[in-house]
């Protein structure tokens, strides 16, 4: 069984158990989340459920692991000829979680 969601502009594919990287997410480490944005369901049985975008009442929910930066990237910017450089450095936050579960939620 798997489940596609999509969370901070980008689509994640997981199972149950999985440990995935997200955008950093306004959460201690120990909570849980939920992302009610899921895409596609796949079942045990093999049968795939897509939404139109979203599916009604289904979500994944989360365990937060680790709230950590990345490592650093280099943006390097240069002009030939000119004698232009510039060097940057940057390290974007991201949450670690961890899939606890996938499916219905009870609707509001």
């Amino acid at each position: 069984m798997y489940a596609v969601f999509a969370s901070g502009g980008k689509q994640h594919r997981v199972e149950v158990g999985n440990l995935i990287d997200v955008e950093k997410l306004d959460a201690d480490v120990g909570d849980n989340v939920t992302f009610p944005s899921v895409l596609a369901v796949l079942d045990e049985d093999g049968k795939l459920q897509a939404g139109s975008p979203y599916l009604e009442n289904t979500a994944v929910i989360g365990e937060v692991i680790q709230q950590a930066r990345a490592k650093k990237t280099i943006v390097f910017k240069s002009k030939r000829r000119k004698g232009y450089k510039r060097k940057l450095g940057h390290r974007q936050s991201f949450t670690r979680v961890k899939i606890t579960a996938i499916g219905a939620v009870e609707g509001e």
